[in-house]
């Protein structure tokens, strides 16, 4: 695995996953208004040791086999306070996934990290596509990729924390990404 590197935006600094998160994930990750619209595959009730079994087991072993790229989302001002976390995934139709603490709800951080993480996945990663999926009750998602300039490309059943829902695919090429991005310098 190449040496993922340290991304820096005007607020946020996003570093890469490392086994040590596994304490903060577990203390700020557990809460229902940020597990209810994930997949199924995340255990509710969330175990005390499921932060460090995820990190461990399924994405780091992930990251080194290049399949996966996991940052911590911290303040750029106070690199010790943790917000939540950014991925981006090899995977058809699931690109991009996050999550923040819900006291971080609201103040824009989530656009900001995607910003970068978009520029990562188009220009380093070269992706001609970033596809991500999300419930459909998930207005707060829906609302950074509608303003990414994201469109919906499909809606399917989906199965989710809180229960089964559909689950809308929004969709950007890198064509999109790149206009926009040279629209906003």
């Amino acid at each position: 695995m190449d040496c993922l590197p340290t991304l820096i935006t005007d607020r946020l600094v996003l570093t890469p996953l490392q086994l040590e998160d596994s304490s903060i994930i577990q203390e700020l990750f557990p809460c229902w208004e940020v597990v209810r619209y994930l997949d199924r595959r995340v255990p509710w009730p969330y175990p005390e040791d499921g932060a460090l079994i995820y990190v461990r087991d399924i994405a780091l072993p992930a990251m080194a086999a290049g399949r996966e790229w996991h940052w911590m989302i911290r303040m750029r001002n106070d690199a010790g306070c943790t917000l939540g976390s950014i991925s981006l995934y090899d995977q058809p139709g699931n690109n991009r996934g996050f999550w923040l603490a819900p006291q971080w709800w609201g103040k824009g951080y989530m656009r900001e990290a995607c910003r970068i993480i978009n520029r990562y996945w188009f220009e380093t990663l070269s992706r001609p596509v970033m596809q991500v999926p999300k419930a459909i009750a998930n207005n707060a998602s829906r609302k950074v990729s509608e303003h990414e300039g994201m469109r919906l490309v499909d809606v399917r059943a989906g199965d989710f924390v809180c229960g089964p829902m559909g689950v809308e695919i929004w969709e950007m090429t890198r064509a999109d990404w790149l206009e926009s991005s040279t629209a906003s310098r």
